[in-house]
């Protein structure tokens, strides 16, 4: 066996107390190698390549002289080693083993190189691999918040095994890394002297710094001048063994070094009996180990008969391992001695199956060959323990996974310093596990008043989402407000939650409420507004009509066509009320009756114009020789314009009705807070062909105006009907643009405001003049005034 057992770290001294325990209890069993005695050797594991190679060869050759492929003491050749408290000593020494086939058990950490079958198919590692307390730190930093740490790895395989492994979760569970530092990797036990001052302090935002390494990797950090600018970060790390720390703390004298920190610790190993073993073992019965003997003397001042050293002084009654200082420890199992005692009981099992094999072959002689290291390979590949404590392992297969506790490291100012129990971790596979934490025992870095925050940017509280920042780790964002109508409920949300259609958001936007139904209503200020502005203008027509029938035998009513005009008003009651229909609750039977309403009467009045004006071109084209156009005055062909266009625009309307006639519809978009109930035009091409028509009667009116406006009469109202006729078009020229510009029911105020403007224009224009000599200057209203003006013949 090769042991790590250098400068007097006696802790690891209950390494060699392990294997003595487990080769007596195998020796001492009936059932396990009966009449068998398992012999042993030790060699020391010194962390030098050099000596390491040295004492491989010692141990291959059998001897005091480094023969290779010589064996002087062929009696002496273990057929098995139990080696490699660290991987880097296995490594070393196994490319060596291999050229012999010598299988070798390991006890130390597991590492990923050594699983490597290729490479090292004569290794055996009993330690797991750990992934475990890989699960552990990315439960631990999500359970506290973490998203935003710092890794300290050593600068091997195991840490770069464990870089990936973490950094794989990381990124699964959105935790992002500050920076990653490499750690010069230690061997062996660790010295002072070998330390490679070569660690880069980085500052960081983080709060929290992870370190993947052993005793070595701490003292790497603590002799780095700039470690002071990291104190008081909350550190995350494997426990290391109270001796260490003691030596650790001891060295340096830094206030409230690892303050705070959060260790995992394996959960306390049990060996059955191991306890009464120490309390009761002594030098005297192992009289040809030098150590023990030296430790004996070291901590006692005295030696037992027996023992290496022969009696010297007289030893205490209380001299026994259980009563030395307390920073050693010995009493408590670690996880090595756990690991070197079942190694021997895998090596013992093993070797009884072999010898359980020759008996049932019965092969003659068979039994009293020597084993071969080789002829143990099959077996171990396959082996499964059970020992007295029924520990179950296969070691070429991943076991069941540990517990931990989890310790806070507490320093305290007279450099004193101790572990509180914080919690638990229990891994039992990817998917089930479990962590404890009691916050409230949990002593924080001086700087930290209450729990730490390690965040590269502060949390998006509800009502906003997370944008990253460009280049930089998904952890680093900036907060921005959730647009108008969306949501977001939850802290760091991703993205807003757009709001059915049915609701918008609140101000905070952090919930949806219920948009209110609206539409443009009686009581509404604008639906009062044009409802009394289209009363206004009805009754206004209704008394212009009533004067021009009172005075409808004079001159001025009698002129172009007494009977248009008051087709002309009584089709502008209509216009005027027809705007009634857009007001109010929307239903189906409003939403085509003021479509077709509006598009009839609208007709009709224009095309009343239209037929004034030709009225007006005929009325002075047949003063002149000729029967055609006295012939088309008398028969009153323009009265005919009236009933051609309107029939024109019947038909459109009912190809608008049979195709897609207009339907209640939502307008839940024009206005955040409310559902506007509307009338959908249903074919928006069949409105601007009612329009477009309009239009069309429109321009022939103002173009046939326009040509007479300069004949003359007493009472030519052709000038007065051009201007109408330029009103009305501007009006819904204008109307275009400003209806596709406004939303909700503001698009039915355009609309119902255009039929009034474009209404009251026809009105003023063409009968404002004629009301105010009718009563206000009867004495322009007589056939006397009219045949002494000028031009009349």
């Amino acid at each position: 066996m090769l042991l790590p057992l250098f400068r007097f770290t006696w802790k690891n001294y209950q390494y060699v107390l392990a294997f003595y325990f487990a080769i007596e209890e195998i020796n001492k069993s009936p059932h396990l190698l009966p009449n068998i005695t398992l012999g042993y050797v030790f060699y020391d594991a010194f962390p030098s390549d050099r000596r390491t190679l040295e004492n491989a060869l010692f141990l291959l050759s059998g001897g005091n002289h480094l023969l290779p492929n010589y064996n002087c003491q062929t009696y002496k050749q273990p057929v098995a080693i139990i080696a490699g408290n660290m991987p880097t000593f296995s490594a070393q020494v196994g490319t060596l083993l291999e050229l012999y086939k010598s299988p070798q058990v390991t006890y130390g950490l597991f590492d990923p190189i050594l699983s490597d079958k290729d490479q090292f198919p004569s290794v055996y590692q009993m330690a797991t691999k750990d992934s475990s307390l890989t699960h552990g730190i990315i439960c631990l930093l999500l359970h506290f918040g973490w998203t935003w740490v710092a890794l300290y790895v050593s600068d091997d395989m195991q840490g770069e095994q464990f870089l990936q492994d973490v950094k794989a979760k990381m990124i699964e569970k959105g935790i992002c890394v500050a920076f990653t530092e490499k750690l010069p990797p230690t061997k062996g036990v660790f010295f002072p002297r070998d330390l490679i001052l070569r660690t880069r302090i980085r500052v960081s935002s983080a709060n929290v710094y992870i370190i993947h390494g052993d005793e070595g990797s701490v003292w790497n950090l603590g002799h780095v001048k700039e470690f002071y600018l990291i104190l008081g970060k909350v550190w995350i790390m494997r426990n290391l063994y109270s001796p260490q720390w003691n030596h650790i703390f001891t060295t340096f004298k830094i206030p409230y070094f690892f303050h705070g920190s959060l260790l995992f610790s394996n959960q306390k190993r049990k060996i059955p009996g191991f306890k009464q073993f120490l309390r009761t073992v002594n030098p005297s019965q192992y009289p040809e180990d030098f150590y023990f003997s030296k430790l004996w003397a070291h901590f006692f001042l005295c030696a037992l008969a027996g023992s290496l050293c022969g009696k010297i002084g007289d030893c205490p009654p209380n001299s026994s391992l259980e009563f030395l200082q307390s920073y050693l420890d010995i009493m408590t199992v670690s996880d090595s001695s756990y690991f070197i005692y079942h190694a021997v009981h895998v090596v013992a099992q093993v070797l009884y199956k072999i010898l359980l094999q020759k008996i049932e072959m019965r092969s003659p002689g068979d039994t009293d060959q020597l084993i071969l290291p080789w002829q143990l390979h099959p077996f171990l590949r396959k082996s499964q323990l059970t020992n007295s404590i029924e520990y179950n392992m296969i070691l070429d297969e991943n076991r069941n996974m540990i517990q931990y506790d989890i310790h806070n490291l507490v320093r305290f100012s007279n450099n004193s310093w101790l572990l509180v129990k914080v919690g638990d971790f229990v891994y039992r596979n990817t998917h089930d596990h479990d962590l404890v934490i009691h916050e409230e025992v949990v002593n924080w870095p001086v700087k930290f008043k209450e729990t730490p925050k390690s965040v590269c940017s502060q949390s998006c509280v509800p009502g906003f989402q997370k944008i990253p920042q460009e280049g930089r780790p998904v952890c680093c964002f900036i907060c921005v407000s959730c647009p108008e109508s969306d949501i977001s409920n939850q802290t760091d949300a991703k993205q807003c939650t757009q709001c059915p259609a049915q609701e918008y958001s609140n101000i905070e936007r952090t919930h949806c409420l219920p948009k209110r139904v609206t539409f443009l209503a009686f009581e509404d200020a604008l639906g009062t507004t044009i409802s009394c502005m289209a009363l206004c203008f009805f009754v206004l027509t209704a008394v212009v009509l009533g004067v021009f029938v009172k005075h409808r035998d004079t001159p001025i009513v009698k002129a172009n066509n007494q009977a248009l005009s008051f087709i002309l008003l009584i089709s502008l009651l209509p216009c005027f009320l027809c705007s009634l229909l857009f007001i109010g609750h929307p239903n189906t039977a409003t939403c085509v009756f003021q479509q077709l309403t509006f598009g009839l009467v609208f007709t009709v009045a224009v095309s009343t114009i239209l037929a004034k004006t030709i009225t007006v071109i005929l009325a002075f084209k047949a003063r002149k020789p000729g029967r055609t156009m006295r012939c088309l005055l008398v028969s009153r062909v323009s009265n005919s314009i009236i009933s051609i266009c309107s029939l024109i625009q019947m038909i459109i309307c009912g190809i608008w009705l049979g195709t897609s006639p207009p339907f209640v519809d939502i307008d839940s978009h024009s206005e955040s807070r409310n559902i506007i109930i509307v009338c959908n035009k249903g074919s928006v091409t069949a409105f601007y062909c009612v329009l477009g028509y309009l239009g069309f009667l429109a321009l022939g009116s103002f173009t046939v105006a326009f040509l007479a406006r300069n004949l003359p009469d007493a009472f030519n109202e052709a000038k007065f009907l051009t201007f109408s006729m330029l009103v009305f078009c501007s009006v819904w020229v204008t109307f275009v643009p400003v209806y596709h510009s406004t939303k909700g029911k503001f698009m039915v105020a355009v609309e119902v405001f255009s039929i009034l403007a474009s209404s009251a224009g026809l009105l003023g224009c063409i009968f404002a003049p004629k009301c105010y000599i009718i009563l206000l200057r009867p004495d322009k209203n007589s056939w006397k005034v009219l045949k002494n003006r000028r031009g009349f013949k």
